[in-house]
């Protein structure tokens, strides 16, 4: 190399015909392609799709092709002032997976000749937001469907929400004497309020209480199953649960009922094999067992009226074909038929009848609905500048030996002479020996005898030898490569910087390696020729993602589009369970701000806004770990007057940065994403102030 050399400079191998590095304007990529590349059929079907201008789309009705533009969505929200990140809710779409899993329930009840019906309820600890639930309520006052919940506040929040005496209210989670007692009240206001107890002196509290205020008592209780659950969650059913009554103190409470003389009181058998049950096998054989148990009980005399299969209607976060836990095997309606044929045809065989069947579909229902829109701020490419470093013979043995490597490589790549197998080997050799003087020049520049210069440069020949090796290996099929070129495709990964919190929005990845669908909401027409991981705001560095779908299963990085001076927005899906409620508080990065969508044909774009929740501001957040805002103004209010008194600044410089300072709490707690975009667009106007001279 003699001279400065630049990309450009550097000749672009051909191996068998094929071009590694392709021009933008030879790309023959398609909409199909970015469908593909980020599996929407896998875990967006038949909810969202890439629409014609590349832009990703949902139809949130049900039996409607109404769609609406998410990236729309995003400009709206920007025109009014809603800052990133956003948290976007379609309502309508939590509207249609309550009438999608009813109306499933009502066919299979239909087909089957079941001789009872269907009667679900929420979940609330899926997600308590209030607007949640009265959405899913109002998609589900036709079919009485009711709620759930698992601890005094859920109770004290959802009892106020039975306004018909037919809504089943579950409460499940261990109850202390106040919870008991609150649960009769309801049941004494004549609500279906059932208690599902988890223990037997549980039980024991319950009859105690109801006999003191002279109520009947009524009451379901959490069988714990032999069978045990599949995936993540497999631990919440068998032997080794946390929750449930064994069989034999389900016999002790039989007993006891028997000598008591309220055996109606049992209404319901309960189970719960986990949140998110990838198999449908599983699922079929706890619903057998425990109609199994539902019948027996019958037949003792018992006046159980309702079987409550639980949670554990999945969603498909990427696909089960890959051996992994993060999705299902089976549809919605396949899920139903096996809860209504199993029950039925135990019962059927018990000569029994048949009875109403709850399900407590959190995940299911809410999952989708929510999308979270975050902003990249900014990516950090593992790449050399531009520019190589200009090698003479009087540089660093260890620099003219990685020069020499590129070149080999250069070599290797424009000579189609040798076989497959041959070039392969030879740029295996050359990774390795790569790796090997990148690690004499760590310890040789440690050791003092390599010059800051000459360690910058023998990086920049490193990774340019990298880069070019990736290139190379694009041109064979993957499954041939030796196992060690498999790493190169990963050290050359970007870090893409966005403006949220993964502990706070997506605490789901960090706490239990859940995969969530991520992609680009818009540029889907344009090649994604970046490969890169998303890291947050935070200074942790769990605070990334670095797990998504692959074409077999997981992969590290996703593709994306290169930054320019326009924004760059990326969705998070299937946001809707779980991640409203988990998240914490690191960094103080509060609540995002959120928008309620809703579809609608006569509007523009096919949809309005009806809802903007704030996210948290700086003094909200400051309050949740007992800071006040009156006693940070005034702490500050001194630290600036003694300036003021020493005359390191001056008396109007005083009242200006108080004024700031107060103003700041009022913000929201994330990065200024349109600040970020402002100052791209006006960076050839540069203004600068000396805040140390009076205007």
């Amino acid at each position: 190399m003699n001279g400065n050399e630049t990309a450009s400079d550097i000749p672009t191998p051909s191996l068998t015909g094929l071009d590694i590095l392709r021009d933008e304007a030879s790309s023959d990529w398609s909409l199909e392609d970015a469908d593909i590349t980020y599996h929407i059929d896998r875990w967006g079907s038949p909810y969202f799709f890439i629409n014609s201008e590349g832009n990703v789309g949902v139809r949130p009705l049900i039996d409607s092709d109404l769609d609406v533009d998410v990236m729309k969505v995003v400009e709206e929200a920007h025109s009014r002032g809603i800052q990133l990140p956003i948290l976007i809710r379609f309502q309508d779409l939590l509207h249609r997976r309550v009438v999608e899993l009813n109306e499933s329930f009502r066919v299979a009840i239909e087909e089957f000749r079941y001789e009872n019906h269907y009667q679900g309820v929420y979940p609330v600890k899926v997600n308590q937001l209030h607007e949640v639930v009265e959405e899913i309520l109002d998609a589900g006052a036709q079919y009485n469907f009711g709620l759930e919940c698992g601890s005094k506040a859920e109770l004290l929040a959802t009892l106020p929400h039975l306004t018909r005496d037919e809504m089943l209210l579950i409460c499940n989670g261990y109850k202390d004497r106040r919870m008991l007692s609150l649960i009769l009240t309801g049941q004494r206001l004549g609500k279906n309020v059932l208690p599902i107890l988890e223990k037997f002196h549980e039980f024991e509290e319950f009859i105690a209480a109801a006999t003191e205020r002279n109520i009947p008592p009524a009451f379901g209780a959490r069988v714990r199953l032999s069978s045990s659950g599949s995936g993540k969650w497999r631990e919440s059913g068998g032997d080794i649960s946390k929750f449930g009554v064994s069989i034999p103190q389900i016999m002790r409470i039989v007993h006891r009922l028997k000598e008591e003389g309220i055996t109606d009181a049992f209404k319901l058998v309960h189970f719960h094999i986990g949140s998110q049950i990838t198999d449908i096998i599983t699922l079929k054989g706890a619903v057998r067992e425990a109609a199994r148990i539902y019948t027996k009980l019958v037949k003792m005399g018992l006046g159980v009226q309702y079987i409550d299969v639980g949670g554990g209607l999945g969603v498909n976060y990427d696909s089960v074909d890959f051996g992994l836990d993060q999705s299902i095997n089976y549809t919605l309606q396949e899920y139903v038929n096996g809860v209504v044929y199993t029950i039925k045809e135990i019962c059927d065989i018990e000569r029994v009848p048949h009875p109403v069947i709850v399900s407590e579909s959190g995940r299911a229902l809410t999952a989708h609905h929510s999308v979270l829109i975050v902003g990249v701020l900014d990516s950090t490419r593992k790449e050399p500048e531009l520019t190589l470093p200009k090698v003479t013979e009087q540089e660093e043995p260890v620099i003219r030996e990685l020069y020499d490597l590129f070149e080999t490589l250069k070599s290797i790549a424009t000579d189609t002479g040798r076989g497959e197998r041959q070039r392969l080997a030879r740029c295996l050799e050359i990774f390795h020996d790569a790796i090997e003087k990148r690690g004499d020049a760590d310890q040789l520049f440690s050791l003092g005898y390599l010059s800051l210069e000459d360690k910058g440069n023998a990086e920049s020949l490193y990774w340019r030898l990298i880069q070019y090796l990736d290139q190379i290996l694009k041109g064979f099929d993957r499954d041939s490569l030796p196992s060690d070129l498999y790493q190169i495709e990963d050290m050359l990964v970007d870090q893409y910087l966005c403006d949220f919190s993964v502990f706070q929005s997506i605490l789901d990845h960090w706490a239990i390696a859940q995969i969530f669908p991520i992609m680009p909401i818009h540029r889907l027409s344009e090649e994604p020729k970046r490969r890169g991981t998303i890291v947050d705001l935070t200074c942790d560095s769990d605070g990334k993602i670095d797990r998504f779908i692959g074409e077999d299963g997981e992969r590290n990085h996703l593709p994306l589009h290169e930054l320019n001076d326009k924004p760059y927005y990326l969705g998070c899906f299937l946001m809707g369970a779980y991640q409203d409620i988990l998240g914490d508080m690191h960094n103080l990065f509060g609540r995002v701000n959120e928008i309620h969508v809703y579809a609608d044909a006569e509007e523009q774009n096919n949809f309005y806004i009806e809802a903007n929740i704030p996210g948290t501001t700086i003094t909200e957040v400051l309050s949740l770990v007992q800071y006040s805002s009156s006693d940070l103004r005034k702490r500050m209010d001194g630290i600036i007057r003694e300036k003021v008194r020493l005359k390191e600044i001056r008396p109007r410089q005083g009242v200006e940065f108080l004024e700031q300072y107060m103003a700041a709490l009022k913000e929201y707690t994330y990065y200024n994403f349109t600040d970020l975009h402002q100052v791209k667009e006006n960076k050839d106007k540069p203004s600068f102030t000396d805040d140390r001279q009076e205007p």
